[in-house]
């Protein structure tokens, strides 16, 4: 009996084949935007399929994060300091609330809205959400903060044309506080 790889792999490269023709493309002839949207794919599918074990997903780690540095808040208010819709949002914390990540509560104020807020096991899955995206990004030596500072520049162009608003400047030069140090 004959064993290959494991299914998964082998539907990854079936995948590929169907979306290259069968074989790679010369990545050197792509634009830089095909770049970075196809860079920026495949990062968030390699961490969401990391992700999934921890009943998380990209769009719910950065609802946790604001959580988590701005305390409980309603949900629309959520909503748009992710800057997405609340009914997106509202799936987001539903997928949430199943895995025991946040808490809802009805507000004091409005009675009609419910506040959300961070469980302990939200806490704890976010945790290890952050060691994921740490031990995913390539090291400092691929130059990986000489790439940040780029993007960091076009988010900042472009988002507040986008968004309408400033973006605010950091003090310093941008930096993964989460990538691995030097040495």
């Amino acid at each position: 009996m004959v064993v290959g790889p494991p299914i998964a792999q082998r539907q990854r490269t079936l995948r590929k084949q169907a979306y290259y023709g069968g074989s790679m493309p010369d990545l050197n002839d792509w634009t830089t935007p095909r770049l970075l949207s196809t860079a920026a794919r495949l990062i968030e599918h390699a961490w969401n399929e990391e992700l999934a074990a921890l009943g998380l997903t990209h769009a719910g780690v950065i609802a946790l994060e604001v959580l988590d540095a701005e305390g409980s808040m309603v949900q629309a208010r959520l909503s748009a300091k992710v800057r997405v819709q609340a009914q997106t949002m509202g799936q987001t914390l539903s997928r949430l609330e199943a895995h025991g990540h946040i808490t809802r509560e009805r507000s004091r104020l409005d009675g009609r809205s419910q506040r959300v807020a961070v469980s302990e096991l939200g806490k704890t899955a976010l945790a290890q959400a952050r060691t994921l995206a740490r031990n995913l990004a390539p090291g400092v030596e691929t130059g990986v903060e000489g790439l940040r500072d780029k993007l960091v520049t076009v988010i900042r162009r472009l988002g507040s044309a986008r968004w309408g608003e400033e973006m605010p400047e950091a003090a310093s030069t941008a930096t993964n506080k989460d990538l691995p140090e030097q040495g």
